[in-house]
């Protein structure tokens, strides 16, 4: 159900970022499995679809926009068991800040000295 809520807000904010036009607007919603699309006249692009494995739905997607800069702006996604993760992007996402020292070596110790209760 959360997916449903994420890519009804997608579509909220996509629509209201300015008065564009529905070019395609196609969703097939089935029990255990969901496909959409929605393409608008200002550039914005968002395919979804999703697949109910046992218990664990498996949503893949790509989106696509054009910055307020003028820059084609794309990504490709999936959120499963192990949350939402970005597998493409273009432009690339900024990397993330190296882990600082001392954290580095706090977790090299809790590695090396498991807990006798696990």
């Amino acid at each position: 159900m959360k997916f449903f809520i994420a890519f009804a807000c997608l579509l909220a904010v996509a629509c209201a970022n300015e008065n564009a036009n529905v070019l395609r607007s196609d969703a097939e919603v089935n029990v255990n499995d969901f496909k959409a699309v929605l393409e608008l006249d200002n550039g914005v692009k968002v395919e979804q679809q999703g697949e109910l494995h046992g218990e664990e739905w498996i949503v893949k997607g790509d989106q696509a926009w054009i910055s307020p800069e003028g820059e084609q702006v794309a990504l490709t996604y999936v959120a499963d068991a192990n949350g939402y993760q970005v597998l493409s992007a273009n432009p690339p996402l900024p990397t993330p800040p190296p882990i600082p020292e001392a954290i580095q070596r706090s977790l090299e110790w809790i590695a090396a000295h498991p807990s006798k209760e696990a």
